[in-house]
């Protein structure tokens, strides 16, 4: 009652004056009021992450909102009192180096808001958050100290207790003009602030790792689903001896400092696109069922995150489950992976690296494939070269984990770059779009589709006529950039909603968290948007006679085991297509979720993979939000309430002295 009075009080003050002025239809109600006084920013949060030793990422430092005045980066050692920093995104490294480095400094850190640029790529030498091997716990070799990354900072990695946000350029533009406003008015009695409400459920319940907030119901864990298919589609019915199998993969999430803007155009995103369109090409080639190999194609997620994916797919395939069915990892000849890729164009032509993995015969058919494929492919100015032999080995990739499983599997890397990264802003929210090139892209997919051919005829005398036939669409290319690397159009492209109908306009590539339990047939609600539209296109590019099979809707449920039912969330009916493409759930081998809660398993010494598993989860939260607003600085308040004080003693006073008197003079008369 007294907020609501108050509040009606406040209106009243306003609205008064607004009345002599013409102004009253400005503001009419109480939301009106609170619409004039705080201003709604938009921002990407870093978030609270947890594992099995502690945290790492942002968090408001207790249960209540952090209230705290905006100060310039630059004016920011004449403070006294936590502030929250504004900071430009040039000079947001030197900031986190310097709250790193100096404990003083970082007490003065109330918050901290990124203002969001253009072109930044040709102002910053780079900026990486990771490490400068990242995920070297899960390297199969024993240099973890060489340095893939040597730009990396490790930020991402670290804890801190105030937050974090990345502003929207539409964001950035209304705390400017907000600023600029007030610093106009030019009072020293009024103070601009920022609110952050990013309470972390965690952080309330006092759970500081992975254990306990799962037990505690506070976190989820890191998680998704990865998608795999097979071209042609795998009769699992045949009698016939099953063919060895060609692994080709790619990973579909990426990180950074800020969740919700992990872009990771070169790193790993131009790999999953050169993916796509290298299946799309082969998918217009006849009489792919009489080669000799079988082609299937694995799309992991949470590879970031302790190859959570990967790791998982092949724990599926330990345990012959559903969501593999099909497949047997004892027919794996070869696993072929197409890192980042987008950034291979440099002085006229296309350059790639091949990192492999071992000295075996398929890892030397393979190295012939790629040197068959690229000659094929002489006019379009490709060169492909083997990594350097002073590598300590392959680069973090997802081979990593089929090499620990496995190590006399043979495997190759294709990345743009040889002994360290040449993508500057690994794991930033700057490695967006204008950071890869989409002839890289058509490249490195038309490389892959050629040498995969090369491979499954288990032929030295592939027909050049074959191989030209073989070509990558570059509108399909660019249509995926544009739908998977930006806003505009972003997921709402035409390509995106043939298949699905989007819950966001612009893509990210974060993970996410596992939200029920994980099945073979997971509930559509609980798949990402990225995963989902992967799984409808392959399982369209992969099907068998497209174009003239009798095709009917899913109303009634999909014919055989053998056959899926894509675009079913376009219409509610879907259409029925033999194609062999499944989800795969994709989360730590560590956890196991029993009768509603998710558990952690204990340690097992054979897997030297499980032993090192952070077992990532997020924290859960009530909201996450921002707003800016104007408040009076304390010292005016005291001024404010000494001089109320002040009056009402004199006003006291006078009414006293004022009673005595007229009481005298009454007397007299």
């Amino acid at each position: 009652m007294a907020k609501t009075f108050l509040s009606l009080l406040l209106l009243l003050t306003f609205h008064l004056p607004l009345c002599f002025s013409g102004e009253s239809s400005s503001m009419e109600s109480v939301p009106d009021l609170q619409n004039t006084m705080y201003n709604v920013v938009d921002g990407y949060p870093c978030v609270r992450l947890l594992n099995l030793s502690g945290t790492i990422g942002c968090s408001n430092p207790g249960r209540d909102k952090v209230v705290a005045p905006i100060v310039r980066f630059q004016n920011v050692d004449e403070i006294s009192e936590p502030s929250a920093i504004l900071v430009s995104e040039n000079d947001f490294p030197s900031l986190f180096a310097r709250i790193s480095d100096d404990i003083s400094f970082a007490s003065k850190v109330g918050g901290v808001l990124v203002e969001s640029g253009t072109d930044l790529q040709n102002k910053l030498k780079g900026f990486s958050p990771d490490q400068k091997f990242p995920q070297a716990e899960f390297a199969p070799y024993d240099n973890i100290n060489y340095e893939w990354n040597p730009i990396g900072s490790g930020i991402m990695w670290k804890s801190y207790n105030f937050p974090v946000f990345l502003l929207t350029e539409s964001g950035t533009k209304t705390l400017r003009e907000f600023i600029i406003k007030n610093d106009d008015k030019s009072k020293s009695y009024i103070s601009n602030v920022a609110e952050f409400d990013l309470v972390m459920q965690t952080m309330r319940s006092g759970t500081h790792d992975s254990e306990s907030c799962l037990k505690e119901a506070t976190c989820l864990p890191l998680g998704g689903y990865s998608v795999w298919s097979s071209l042609p589609p795998i009769n699992v019915s045949s009698l016939e001896k099953p063919k060895s199998i060609i692994l080709t993969v790619a990973s579909m999430d990426s990180a950074s400092f800020f969740r919700d803007k992990s872009l990771g155009a070169d790193s790993p995103i131009s790999g999953l696109i050169a993916l796509l369109a290298a299946v799309d090409a082969l998918s217009h080639v006849d009489g792919l069922g009489d080669l000799s190999k079988q082609l299937v194609f694995g799309v992991f997620t949470g590879e970031e995150w302790g190859y959570l994916g990967s790791r998982r797919f092949l724990l599926e395939l330990d345990m012959h489950s559903d969501a593999v069915h099909g497949l047997d990892n004892s027919l794996f000849e070869t696993v072929i992976e197409i890192g980042s890729v987008g950034k291979g164009f440099s002085q006229g032509a296309n350059n790639f690296f091949a990192h492999t993995k071992g000295d075996s015969s398929a890892t030397n058919q393979t190295k012939a494939a790629l040197k068959h494929a690229q000659e094929s492919l002489r006019s379009e100015n490709i060169k492909i070269t083997p990594a350097s032999a002073s590598n300590p080995g392959i680069p973090p990739s997802s081979l990593m984990v089929f090499s620990k499983k496995n190590p006399a599997i043979s495997g190759v890397v294709l990345e743009d770059f040889d002994s360290v990264f040449v993508n500057k802003f690994y794991h930033s929210h700057l490695d967006d779009l204008s950071n890869v090139n989409s002839s890289a892209v058509v490249a490195a997919a038309s490389l892959v589709a050629r040498t995969l051919y090369i491979l499954a005829s288990e032929t030295k005398d592939v027909q050049d006529s074959a191989l030209t036939s073989i070509n990558v669409n570059v509108s399909l290319v660019e249509q995926l950039m544009g739908c998977l690397l930006d806003c505009d159009p972003g997921l709402s492209c035409e390509l995106v909603k043939k298949y699905i109908s989007p819950a966001s306009t612009c893509p990210s590539h974060y993970v996410g968290v596992i939200q029920d339990e994980p099945s073979s047939t997971p509930y559509a609600g609980y798949i990402n948007d990225v995963p989902r539209f992967i799984w409808n296109f392959l399982a369209d590019r992969t099907s068998i006679s497209r174009e003239h099979n009798d095709s009917s809707n899913c109303q009634n449920g999909c014919n055989g085991r053998d056959e899926v039912c894509i675009k079913a969330e376009i219409d509610g009916k879907g259409v029925c297509v033999l194609s062999t493409t499944r989800y795969v759930p994709a989360y730590s081998t560590r956890l196991k979720f029993e009768s509603g809660v998710w558990n952690v398993l204990p340690t097992n010494s054979s897997d030297s993979m499980g032993v090192v598993d952070p077992v990532w989860t997020e924290s859960n939260w009530n909201s996450i939000s921002m707003r800016i607003y104007t408040i009076q600085v304390a010292a005016y308040d005291h001024l404010v309430l000494f001089v109320g004080v002040i009056l009402t003693i004199l006003a006291y006073l006078a009414i006293t002295v004022t009673r005595a008197l007229a009481i005298k003079a009454m007397k007299r008369d």
